[in-house]
């Protein structure tokens, strides 16, 4: 079975193959069609766990990736993180020699994850400060005066 990984590079064609075409909007309609369509496991998560959705979800979803990681939930304090000691995929692209990867490239985490956590009344907040090392950081906080201990169902 291939892995995850090896479609990074394709991903990453198709992306500037898309801005090429049309532009930049293309590319982020496509990044908003996938978190529409494929990202529901995270939204069932987090609307049934709250916080600790992310948790569930990222935990299968960084291993299977082979990502060296490490989560941080704190349900008292009200917040989750992941620090991403090495993205496979930035990491990936970053060591081929044969094709430039796709500028803006770490945005689509952004936007597929965010689009998903906001309207659940959560707070995102990703540094990529870091990504041309493949590094970034996450941190998802219940907006404020919501209850840290809820589940979200009425919210979505």
């Amino acid at each position: 079975m291939i892995s995850c990984t090896e479609f990074i590079p394709a991903y990453s064609e198709l992306f500037k193959f898309l801005e090429e075409k049309q532009d930049k909007s293309a590319v982020v309609d496509f990044w908003k069609y996938l978190s529409d369509l494929f990202l529901t496991n995270l939204k069932n998560e987090v609307m049934e766990h709250g916080l600790r959705g992310c948790w569930n979800y990222w935990s299968k979803t960084l291993k299977e990736e082979a990502a060296d990681f490490t989560m941080d939930l704190d349900e008292e304090k009200g917040e989750f993180s992941i620090t991403m000691h090495h993205c496979p995929s930035k990491g990936r692209l970053l060591e081929l020699t044969h094709m430039e990867a796709y500028r803006d490239y770490c945005e689509h985490c952004d936007l597929l994850y965010r689009r998903v956590l906001e309207p659940l009344g959560f707070q995102y907040d990703l540094d990529r400060s870091r990504t041309d090392r493949a590094r970034c950081r996450l941190t998802v906080r219940p907006e404020p005066g919501s209850n840290r201990n809820e589940t979200y169902r009425n919210k979505a």
